[in-house]
Order: C-alpha cells, then structure tokens, then sequence
C-alpha cells in the first residue's frame, strides 16, 4: 500500500481549535511569518489556510472578532472586499489558476470551522485539480510547501507596491 504524508495536519487533530479564537490569537502574536500572515491592514489581514484545500489557499479577516457578516460597518467590508480583490489579482499573476472559489461559510451549519470570527476563502482552482485523493485517501495533495509559497506571493506583493 502506498503512503501519502500529510503530517501537518496532525496539530488539527490532535488540538482542534481549544476554544480559542485563531484570527484573534493571530492579529494579536505579530508574528506574521510563522503565522502565514501575508499582509495586514488598518480593518483587516490575509493569511494563508494552513489546512489548504489548494495551493494559494489565503483567507481574509477583519481584525475585529465579528461572527455576523451584517456586524461589519462599512470600513471593515470595504477593506476586505478590496484586500480579497488585490490577492485574487496577485495569485492570478503568480500560480495562474484557471479561477477561484471565494467566500465565507457563516455558522457551524456552513461550514465554518471558526464560526466566531467571519473569514472570506479565497481558493486558487486548476483545470485536473480535482481527483481521487481526496475521495479515496482522505488527502490532498499540494505540489507546494506553504513557505515557499508564502515567499513567492510576499514577492509579488512586494513588487505590487512597488518596494
């Protein structure tokens, strides 16, 4: 039988979420790096899902803990519309998907794994990126580690701003 790694996603298993706020904790740490935090705002961060479900996976938060998608004022959702916008433009230039699926799962019945603190998912998709793995293996297979990945897309934000 052939084995298939995942080894990351054991700290999951193992801790789950312990009741505590991940997109709160991370804001909090300011340790972007080690965090998979790409960029922050004044309302809001992007990050990538450590648990991808595609190479590219980033989720966007506001900075404040809002579980209701009506709770954000008009700041906070402008800048992560505009933040979801921007990185789906950058991701488009780097690992040219050939589209996306963006959004938010809103309450445990959705899908949210952190149902207290609203995300946008914005995943990369590839024409083929769909096949047994998942189905058969319970596994995904990435074709890239999340800090490569991070270097490249901090690159090519670093190149949109011009720095």
């Amino acid at each position: 039988m052939e084995r298939i790694w995942a080894p990351w996603r054991m700290k999951f298993i193992l801790e789950g979420t312990k009741d505590r706020c991940l997109f709160c904790d991370v804001r909090d740490s300011g340790e972007d790096r080690k965090n998979f935090v790409i960029e922050r705002g004044e309302r809001a961060l992007v990050m990538f899902n450590i648990y991808p479900y595609n190479n590219g996976h980033l989720m966007v938060a506001p900075t404040r803990h809002e579980s209701e998608f009506d709770g954000l004022d008009d700041q906070e959702l402008r800048e992560a519309n505009l933040l979801v916008q921007k990185w789906v433009r950058i991701l488009k230039g780097v690992l040219r998907p050939d589209g996306f699926n963006i959004g938010l799962n809103l309450g445990r019945v959705a899908g949210a794994g952190f149902e207290g603190h609203l995300h946008y998912h914005i995943v990369p998709r590839w024409n083929g990126d769909t096949n047994f793995m998942p189905v058969i293996a319970g596994t995904k297979v990435l074709s890239e580690s999340l800090e490569a990945a991070y270097d490249r897309l901090k690159e090519a934000l670093a190149a949109s701003e011009g720095r």
